[in-house]
């Protein structure tokens, strides 16, 4: 982390932009996010199939379930496991795939963590951190933007005296937005890209936990982030929710309000259909019609000619 982030630091100052400057660290935590997002993108296309292989099974998994509805002794319950393990292992779904993106980030988004903690530490502002120097250590730690520095966070602007209200305002203001955007992904997800048999059931109670939890435990989380981690995460949010954005309008899921939006955009561009409305039309077209064809039905004989008299 500190490495890229010095990395990136460098480049703006050689580009002409001051070393002190906190805008100077603030994009340089931006380009972090870009490198650290675009890392991950294997994971999101695997994650991106997990969803979808979930929203797949999910008829076979309520079946499941009612099949077993009621049976709580320990046999019945591990049948069910194995049962459930056989339709992952059938349809090639695995549930754990479906968060190790934000798994994967949650070392990063500590790390970070850590690393602007302590810059203010005098032991780091006088050796160094890792690959930054202790000049760039003071650099970061003095530097400001709207007047905050990049270490302060609403809770300790809140119990200063007298109260810090500039960092509170822009601390507040960067914990809404954080939030919001990790609200609107989610909900993005949730109306539009599920099909009609994913949105009833666990995997839909499970989702609409996740739409109003993790807001709050970042509601609850902000205060504590440095203004630093702050905008890492805000970014990292931006960028996810116009990945996700992209996916949904340009690679629905398959029966989802996206495809349909979709067809319909194809429709208007005289494009074939495609995902589900796609396969019924095959499926639709395969169908014997039905209609008598009349002689076209028959194979065809020929005539035979009258013979004239005196030929053999």
């Amino acid at each position: 982390m500190s490495f890229i982030l010095t990395l990136f630091h460098n480049v703006l100052t050689f580009l002409g932009m001051d070393a002190d400057s906190g805008w100077n660290w603030t994009i340089s935590i931006v380009l972090l996010v870009l490198v650290i997002r675009i890392i991950l993108i294997p994971l999101f296309v695997r994650q991106i199939k997990s969803q979808r292989g979930m929203q797949v099974v999910q008829p076979e998994l309520q079946k499941l379930q009612a099949k077993y509805k009621g049976k709580k002794d320990p046999v019945s319950r591990q049948q069910m496991v194995q049962e459930q393990q056989a339709l992952f292992k059938k349809h090639k779904v695995n549930p754990f795939m479906t968060c190790l993106p934000i798994l994967a980030q949650m070392p990063i988004f500590l790390a970070l963590f850590w690393m602007l903690n302590r810059m203010r530490q005098e032991e780091y502002q006088r050796d160094g951190y890792f690959a930054l120097s202790p000049e760039e250590v003071r650099s970061f730690d003095g530097s400001s933007i709207f007047g905050v520095g990049m270490d302060g966070t609403f809770l300790d602007a809140l119990n200063a005296n007298p109260t810090a209200w500039n960092t509170i305002v822009l601390t507040a203001i960067m914990i809404v937005t954080m939030v919001s955007t990790q609200f609107f992904t989610q909900k993005q997800l949730m109306s539009k890209n599920m099909s009609e048999a994913a949105l009833t059931g666990q995997f839909a109670q499970t989702q609409k936990m996740m739409l109003y939890v993790l807001p709050l435990v970042f509601v609850f989380g902000g205060v504590y982030f440095p203004v630093g981690v702050l905008i890492y995460w805000t970014a990292t949010n931006f960028w996810t929710m116009g990945q996700q954005w992209w996916v949904i309008r340009n690679n629905p899921t398959p029966g989802s309000l996206a495809e349909k939006e979709l067809n319909l955009r194809r429709a208007a561009k005289g494009l074939p259909p495609v995902g589900e409305e796609a396969r019924k039309a095959r499926e639709e077209a395969e169908k014997p019609s039905g209609k008598h064809l009349g002689n076209q039905a028959q194979p065809s004989r020929k005539k035979k000619k009258k013979k004239k008299k005196g030929q053999r």
